[in-house]
């Protein structure tokens, strides 16, 4: 959005220098700063693409990427579209939910299920299109799940797809979700976080369980456990946790708005700031991966 403007203020300063004719010379202003694009604020989440190793932040103002040799996250296309729910599916190819850019007035205010498969670069609907805003989306095995708000009702919504999103169920969340979480390889087990506890679903979502936990908090399953970030970014390893058998494992050094595992043993976690830490052994030691 914010490039679109650079034109027209470059016109206006150049109709400004010519209008002051044999006039005595006067210090032209100082152009614009090339952009006043705020950045990445409010982030909602984050993934790694695996055709390149960008991280990839989803926030409020748009879509950012840092690629893995970067460590200043940029602006993916000029779009301020505010991509609420992200999931990455595959290389290149991800699945987003938000509200539109400001700038694209003939879109509706809820966006539905939408999807890039250029990286993020452009995006088009796939399904629920001006009905839904998801603020959770998990993805595997082609099934989607997602979790946010209904544009009818304003009421919490709750859906699952058996075909990659074109279709939907419904489905009963144990209580209101911050954090979902799919085990690899199957998209049947999932492991949900509210504000009250952890919960646990074996059938798609149909029915759960509730798990003991140490605190609430942001959710990834590896191929090796089950890990979470609680709300004061402490790290917790879940050694059973379908018993409630956690070990602390470090701390992320700030309160995570985002969670996400990449390559093994690699745990992303997204600050409200728009920095991204990066743990490479498992989330016992962080290091800032980018800085908006």
């Amino acid at each position: 959005m914010w490039p679109r403007l650079l034109p027209a203020l470059t016109a206006l300063l150049a109709s400004a220098t010519i209008a002051c004719g044999d006039e005595d010379p006067v210090a032209a202003p100082a152009p614009p700063a090339a952009s006043t694009d705020p950045g990445p604020v409010h982030v909602h989440g984050l993934g790694v693409n695996p055709s390149d190793g960008a991280v990839l932040i989803a926030t409020h103002t748009g879509l950012f990427r840092a690629g893995a040799d970067e460590d200043r996250a940029r602006r993916v296309g000029e779009s301020a579209q505010d991509t609420m729910g992200f999931a990455i599916v595959g290389p290149d190819h991800f699945l987003g939910s938000g509200h539109p850019d400001p700038a694209d007035t003939d879109l509706p205010p809820y966006l539905g299920l939408i999807e890039s498969r250029d990286a993020g670069r452009t995006w088009r609907p796939l399904s629920l299109h001006g009905d839904v805003d998801f603020h959770l989306l998990e993805s595997g095995d082609e099934r989607v799940y997602g979790y946010g708000s209904d544009f009818a009702t304003r009421e919490p919504r709750f859906l699952t797809s058996k075909d990659g999103g074109k279709t939907w169920t419904r489905l009963t969340a144990p209580e209101p979700l911050i954090s979902l979480a799919l085990a690899p390889g199957d998209g049947r087990e999932l492991i949900a976080s509210g504000q009250r506890g952890l919960h646990r679903s074996s059938d798609g979502g149909r029915t759960w369980a509730s798990i003991d936990a140490p605190a609430p908090g942001h959710l990834a399953w590896t191929d090796e456990r089950v890990v979470l970030a609680d709300l004061d970014g402490q790290v917790w390893h879940g050694a059973d946790a379908d018993r409630g058998r956690w070990r602390p494992a470090g701390h992320v050094g700030g309160e995570p708005a985002a969670f996400d595992h990449g390559a093994p043993g690699e745990l992303l976690a997204a600050l409200h700031d728009g920095t991204v830490k990066q743990s490479r052994d498992a989330g016992r030691t962080w290091t800032v991966r980018s800085q908006p």
